[in-house]
């Protein structure tokens, strides 16, 4: 098995970050058939894999605002107000995703890219595990 770390600046917003191009960068390099794991080790950020561009991360920011409202609810209360749904959300959108890989090309769909999806606003900094298993 092959493995790297992205390093990802998320800022201090919410955020869908597309980090398809560090995908296939990793999994072109590794040139052969078998799975790109894809692995975010942080309590409140998740992998998506969808449309990205045409305004669909924007409507994935709204859904989870209106599903996971920043707001005093949440038992787990440090940092940010509504802090605590970052650590829900996971539950929601996993920290991980799995892509099968043909001759160091990702198999994706023609609209499907590969999101880092980070609600928490005191965390701008996040690791991602890129992991091949060659087939």
């Amino acid at each position: 098995m092959k493995s790297t770390v992205l390093e990802v600046t998320t800022g201090r917003s919410e955020v869908v970050c597309d980090i398809t191009p560090q995908c296939a960068s990793f999994a072109r390099e590794a040139g052969a058939d078998g799975l790109l794991h894809i692995f975010v080790p942080h309590a409140t950020a998740g992998i998506a894999i969808m449309e990205l561009g045409a305004r669909s991360d924007d409507d994935l920011l709204a859904a989870l605002r209106d599903l996971l409202p920043a707001d005093d609810r949440w038992q787990h209360a440090h940092g940010s107000r509504g802090h605590g749904r970052s650590h829900v959300m996971p539950a929601l959108i996993p920290p991980y995703a799995t892509v099968p890989v043909i001759g160091g090309a990702l198999t994706l769909g023609t609209w499907q890219s590969i999101a880092l999806v980070d609600l928490n606003i005191d965390n701008p900094d996040r690791q991602v595990r890129l992991s091949f298993l060659r087939g």
